[in-house]
C-alpha cells in the first residue's frame, strides 16, 4: 500500500463529519463482514460514527455474525443525505452496487477496497489487490500497516471474511492469507466457533439446494455441471446457492460448474466456478465479472435465452 494513499485516507477519515460503508448488492460473507469490520475499526480508532448500508438480501447463515444489526437497508436512509466520505467494498463492477450507488455518487470523497479485477476504478482513492484472498484480508493488512486497534468483534469479522471467501481455504491461492489467519488465531479467533456460527440455514433452504443439485445436467462429456433454479425456488435459496456449487464441484470429472437462477421474468442470475480453469471470461461475455475461478453475472434476459448463450460460450471454451 502506498504511503501517500494511506496518508490521504487518514486525513479524509479525520476530517469527515459523515462516513458510510457499503459492499455489493446481496452481500456475501466477505462483503458484509468487511463492511462491519471497517466501520467498527473507524469507530474505535477515530471515535467516528459510521453508517453501514446494503441492498438486496443478506443470507440467513450470516444472521449471527458480530454487529449484524448495525447494517441498514439503503431505502431506510434519507436519500438527501450527502456523506463526506463513502467506502465501497468488494463491488467488482459498478452494476453490482445496486441501490447504494446514489449515495456513493453524491459523496464528497470516495474510497474503494476490492480484490476483484477492476477494469476501471470508480472512487477517488483505491486500495485494490486482485491477488488478495478477500477484502477482509486487505483491510487486515491495512490495519496492521497503520497500527489500528482491533477488538474481538473486528478480528472475528475479518476471519469470517477470509473463511467464507476462500471456502475455508479451499480457494486460497497464496500463503499470505494463512499467515493473516494465524495472526488472527493468535489474537483469539476460534475458527471452530465461527464455523458453527455459520450453520444457520433454514430447513427449506438446505432442502431446496439439495433438490437443485440432484437435478443438475452434465454436459460436454460431464465436464460441465449445470443446475437451474426457478423463480419459486429462488425465494428459498440462501445467498448465491453456494451449497449447490460446492456439491457439484465435488463430482469426479466436473471441470466447470454453472448455476442459473431465475430472479425475475426477464432477469437471470448466473454463478460460475472453475475447478482448474478460469471462468471470468465467460462471465464477462455475459456482462458480469469476478475472480478467475469464481465469477458471475446478472443478465436482463430469460433463463432459457441465457442458458443458450452460456452453452454457446462453453462450446467455444471446451474443445
Amino acid at each position: 500500500m502506498k504511503e501517500e494513499n494511506l496518508r490521504i485516507l487518514i486525513d479524509k477519515i479525520e476530517t469527515a463529519k459523515s462516513i458510510a460503508v457499503a459492499g455489493h448488492k446481496n452481500p456475501d460473507g466477505d462483503s458484509l463482514c468487511s463492511v462491519l469490520a471497517l466501520a467498527h475499526m473507524i469507530k474505535i480508532n477515530f471515535n467516528k460514527n459510521v453508517v453501514c448500508l446494503y441492498d438486496g438480501n443478506i443470507p440467513d447463515m450470516l444472521d449471527n455474525v458480530p454487529l449484524r444489526d448495525e447494517i441498514q437497508y439503503h431505502a431506510n436512509i434519507d436519500p438527501a443525505n450527502k456523506f463526506d466520505l463513502f467506502f465501497i467494498l468488494d463491488y467488482g463492477t459498478k452494476n453490482h452496487i445496486g441501490g447504494v450507488l446514489p449515495f456513493f455518487s453524491e459523496a464528497a470523497f470516495t474510497v474503494e477496497i476490492d480484490h476483484h479485477k477492476v477494469d476501471e476504478t470508480i472512487a477517488d482513492l483505491s486500495f485494490n489487490d486482485d491477488k488478495a484472498a478477500s477484502v477482509g484480508a486487505i483491510i487486515f493488512n491495512m490495519a496492521n500497516t497503520l497500527k489500528w486497534e482491533r477488538d474481538k468483534q473486528i478480528n472475528d469479522l475479518l476471519a469470517l471474511s477470509i473463511l467464507t471467501d476462500t471456502g475455508f481455504f479451499k480457494y486460497a491461492r497464496t500463503g499470505k492469507v494463512f499467515r493473516y489467519m494465524a495472526s488472527l488465531v493468535d489474537d483469539g479467533v476460534d475458527i471452530e466457533a465461527l464455523s458453527n456460527l455459520l450453520n444457520n440455514k433454514p430447513r427449506k433452504t438446505v432442502i431446496t439446494e439439495a433438490s437443485v443439485a440432484s437435478r443438475a445436467e452434465f454436459l460436454f462429456n460431464g465436464r460441465l455441471a449445470l443446475a437451474t433454479i426457478d423463480s419459486k425456488e429462488y425465494k428459498n435459496i440462501d445467498g448465491r446457492g453456494e451449497t449447490v456449487l460446492s456439491l457439484l464441484g465435488q463430482i469426479k470429472g466436473v471441470e466447470y460448474i454453472a448455476l442459473l437462477k431465475k430472479q425475475k421474468d426477464n432477469q437471470t442470475g448466473l454463478s460460475l466456478r472453475g475447478k482448474a480453469k478460469p471462468v471470468d471470461g465467460i462471465a464477462a461475455a455475459l456482462g458480469g465479472g469476478g475472480h478467475s475461478y469464481a465469477a458471475g453475472a446478472v443478465v436482463q434476459d430469460s433463463l432459457e435465452n441465457v442458458r443458450e448463450k452460456l452453452l454457446e460460450l462453453f462450446r467455444r471454451e471446451i474443445r
